[in-house]
């Protein structure tokens, strides 16, 4: 009985020490998205944390609320991409240790 508890609990450590791996993975992963026409780029990780929010000068002279409503479709984007990535490594790392179930 004990043997197939060590098993498991040698498989979750190592389920673990992949997981952490995969996050620092994304934390170097680095997502670029472009809106309003290229006007607006964005970096961020794939632990979608923003690291770059860049908006071109013709942009910041506008109407502020159309820069507000540009900002958050393209924001809103590049965390979709990240999410994509985030969630394509976990799933790799859970069908590698348990396979069958993803």
């Amino acid at each position: 009985m004990f043997g197939k508890l060590g098993d498991m609990m040698g498989k979750l450590n190592e389920m673990k020490a992949k997981a952490e791996e995969v996050k620092r993975k994304l934390d170097d992963s680095i997502v670029e998205v472009d809106g309003a026409g290229g006007d607006i780029k964005i970096k961020l990780t794939g632990n979608r944390l923003i690291k770059e929010i860049s908006i071109t000068p013709s942009l910041q002279h506008s109407d502020n609320s159309e820069l507000v409503e540009q900002l958050v479709v393209t924001l809103n984007k590049a965390l979709e991409k990240a999410n994509a990535l985030n969630e394509k490594e976990m799933k790799e790392v859970a069908g590698s240790m348990l396979p069958g179930l993803m």
